[in-house]
């Protein structure tokens, strides 16, 4: 706990937290203390008390000193400089054509600051007027944008209901009004009737508004149907709020008649408030929490299931790619792909071997020769073909030409061994009493 003192700068304005240190303060006295601002001269609102720290917001300032006669002759002194203030930046806006409208002019205590609050609908370029007032005030100047309800809030006034503004008389911070609202408390919904000074939502709204809640909880909505103590059945025709009256059409033979009954005098399905339905035990809490852990682990588990899948999935389409599909029978079916299989005598799928063996031949006969070739390069002793260039250097020193040649005699070899293959199946075809394969017709080799 930490003990503070509550205090105001401004009417209906925020109460902000000071240490008291070792002075003795009441309620409405007047201290100085140091702000943001600088220097501030306030009124206290709450005498000292005891607050937790969660409500303090830190650094909590200490008091400088109780206020004392001369104080507050300086703060009087300083209202009739606003007022003077306030005259000379209205005749420099309306010297500079800017589009703004001044609300209010303050001074710091210690004269360190001068604030002059204003609205606009736009943003305002206001640089050439903050140069010519410092040149004026010869102190620091700074311009501040405000809202409809801020400017309400500083002017003050007298509300529709013949009193003075809510939020001018006691209100510190502006609460969210909704035309929810208005609708909970049957007001007509037209703007004229619900809006305040400023055009927006009265805040008067909120006040009343959980009291409104609390008696429309124990009343049936309109078009309900209920029964009384008597057992007739019926409908809801309208509600008095205030009264906890219903007035209820009831069936009478082939006609209908309406009844008023206080609400304790009928039966029906009661509406639940917020509150109600926040207000959970201990246990339903926890039950809650394992509900939610139970849902969390479900959800969890089917994304990886979905995730196992699309990878079982993606493996049957990469294993489909490869091989191709079989043949869909079936009657009513239509199958998917289609193959062409091709009838081959056993001589065609000898022959087929055998080419497959030639081509592993030939690879072999072509790495054999390059082998061949670099074992004779390292023999020493070993003369390799020259060709004389224009020079004393070797055309077949450099390593581009070596790799050249090299490649040069693999090709020879394979083609040198891709015909000696040719030549001797011609000769087995010949022995077979076939034709060769360069002079095959179309039909050859089919059944």
């Amino acid at each position: 706990m930490v003990r503070v003192i509550g205090v105001r700068f401004r009417t209906a304005g925020k109460i902000y937290f000071f240490d008291p240190l070792e002075f003795e303060i009441k309620k409405g006295d007047h201290v100085i203390v140091e702000t943001a601002r600088g220097i501030e001269f306030g009124t206290v609102m709450a005498g000292a008390m005891e607050v937790s720290e969660e409500k303090v917001v830190q650094p909590l300032k200490p008091v400088i000193r109780i206020a004392n006669q001369r104080d507050v002759e300086q703060e009087e002194a300083n209202r009739g400089k606003e007022k003077e203030a306030f005259r000379i930046c209205l005749e420099k806006i309306r010297d500079h054509g800017l589009e703004m409208k001044l609300i209010d002019a303050e001074y710091t205590f210690d004269n360190n600051k001068v604030l002059f609050y204003f609205t606009a609908d736009g943003r305002i370029d206001f640089r050439e007027l903050v140069k010519d007032l410092a040149s004026v005030f010869k102190t620091r100047i700074e311009l501040r944008q405000i809202g409809v309800r801020d400017e309400t809030k500083i002017v003050g006034g007298i509300g529709i209901c013949g009193r003075p503004l809510c939020c001018h008389s006691y209100l510190a911070d502006f609460v969210p009004v909704s035309i929810k609202m208005a609708k909970e408390q049957n007001l007509s919904l037209n703007p004229a009737k619900i809006s305040g000074v400023c055009g927006r939502l009265m805040c008067c709204l909120k006040n009343e508004e959980e009291t409104y809640e609390e008696l429309n909880r124990r009343l049936p909505g309109i078009g309900d149907p209920v029964t009384t103590e008597e057992g007739q059945k019926g409908t809801v025709q309208s509600v008095n709020v205030l009264r906890q009256l219903v007035k209820v059409v009831i069936d009478a033979g082939d006609e209908k008649e309406i009844k008023e009954y206080p609400v304790e005098k009928l039966h029906f399905r009661r509406r639940h408030s917020k509150k109600e339905k926040m207000e959970l035990s201990k246990e339903e809490l926890q039950e809650l929490e394992r509900l939610e852990e139970e849902e969390w682990q479900r959800q969890e588990q089917e994304l990886m299931s979905r995730a196992e899948e699309a990878q079982r999935q993606n493996a049957r389409n990469r294993q489909g790619s490869r091989r191709p599909p079989a043949q869909q029978g079936g009657e009513g079916q239509r199958p998917l792909v289609q193959r062409t299989e091709v009838d081959r005598r056993p001589g065609q799928r000898a022959e087929g071997r055998q080419q497959g063996q030639r081509g592993g031949q030939q690879r072999q006969g072509g790495r054999r020769f390059e082998t061949e070739q670099r074992q004779q390069a390292q023999r020493p002793g070993t003369k390799q073909p020259t060709e004389e260039r224009s020079g004393n250097r070797r055309r077949h020193d450099t390593p581009r030409h070596q790799n050249r040649n090299r490649q040069s005699s693999q090709n020879q070899g394979n083609r040198e061994n891709n015909q000696n293959g040719k030549n001797r199946n011609d000769n087995r075809n010949r022995r077979e009493g076939r034709a060769p394969e360069g002079q095959r017709g179309a039909g050859d080799g089919q059944a």
